[in-house]
């Protein structure tokens, strides 16, 4: 007979492994904060055609003056078209003297300048606090949801693993101080998704155990439950990497902005389904039920 995963034996294994993942993203997050982009912090967005292929590193020495952490990407069919987006409020002179320098190095028209744009960070506070509500009701939403399928214990182990895989996402942005940008918002909530479908997949074996097993034996039924969904979860992960590692590999600045946060939370969504949100459930069961025995003596 197949071992079985232990899980639920060795939790506090499992929880210390998050709880120092977690404590090392809060901390960052205090310390260093969030490299918050011109989506939330407000700058200008310089757009001109070049009317070649060009290297991002040739058109960031040209910037370097003005902002040398200026994010630079191409767009266009033919990537011809530079998009220089920087966190300062470029004044009319400023923006002038950049698009004189792109004239001489590729000898361009006044009408190669596109467009310049402002974005005000009125804008992006809105943005933010879009995004926020937006993650919460999400949350709610879940919690609702798996209360009713299954419950509410189940529920509450379910949305404090998707805090964890939030929690651990933002701190490997605040590590790194990669950007945060939109991409960033529209990846908490596939992030979300994602997780929360895999750690269903699992209270649904547990509920379809629980007749198998005693009243009081949660251990065994978490541990018979994660090892038999085990490889779906592993395989359905690892294949969704390989088509989110291709798409950062391949893609463009801005796919890759979306395809890096999918990775991190596919990878701490996966380990969060199955050692922490059943692990989780089957410690409150056991922590209710001594509770009960207690009550009753």
């Amino acid at each position: 007979m197949k071992k079985n995963i232990q899980v639920a034996e060795k939790s506090k294994i499992w929880f210390a492994i998050s709880l120092i993942l977690i404590a090392i993203s809060v901390g960052s997050l205090f310390i260093n904060g969030l490299n918050f982009g011109i989506d939330f912090i407000g700058g200008t967005i310089v757009t001109i055609e070049l009317n070649t292929p060009f290297e991002t590193s040739d058109a960031k020495a040209l910037i370097e003056e003005y902002d040398s952490s200026a994010d630079v990407t191409y767009a266009g069919e033919a990537k011809t078209q530079v998009i220089i987006s920087t966190k300062k409020d470029l004044s009319t002179e400023d923006r002038q003297a950049l698009f004189s320098k792109f004239q001489e190095k590729y000898n361009l028209e006044d009408t190669d300048l596109l467009s310049i744009d402002t974005v005000s960070p009125s804008i992006g506070a809105e943005m933010a606090n879009s995004a926020m509500i937006a993650a919460v009701v999400a949350v709610l939403l879940m919690l609702v949801y798996i209360t009713f399928r299954f419950e509410f214990m189940f529920g509450l182990a379910a949305v404090i693993a998707l805090v964890h895989d939030l929690i651990i996402v933002l701190g490997v942005y605040s590590i790194f101080q990669i950007q945060v940008n939109s991409p960033l918002i529209a990846a908490l909530l596939t992030i979300l998704g994602y997780s929360i479908n895999d750690t269903i997949v699992v209270f649904d074996r547990i509920r379809e155990n629980r007749p198998k097993f005693g009243k009081y034996d949660y251990a065994n039924l978490v541990d018979t439950s994660v090892s038999q969904t085990l490889r779906r979860s592993i395989n359905t992960s690892f294949t969704t990497l390989l088509a989110i590692g291709a798409l950062y590999a391949f893609g463009v600045p801005a796919v890759q902005d979306f395809a890096l946060p999918l990775m991190v939370g596919i990878v701490s969504g996966t380990y969060s389904s199955i050692f922490i949100a059943s692990a989780l459930w089957c410690k409150i069961k056991e922590f209710q039920a001594s509770k009960s025995a207690a009550v009753k003596s």
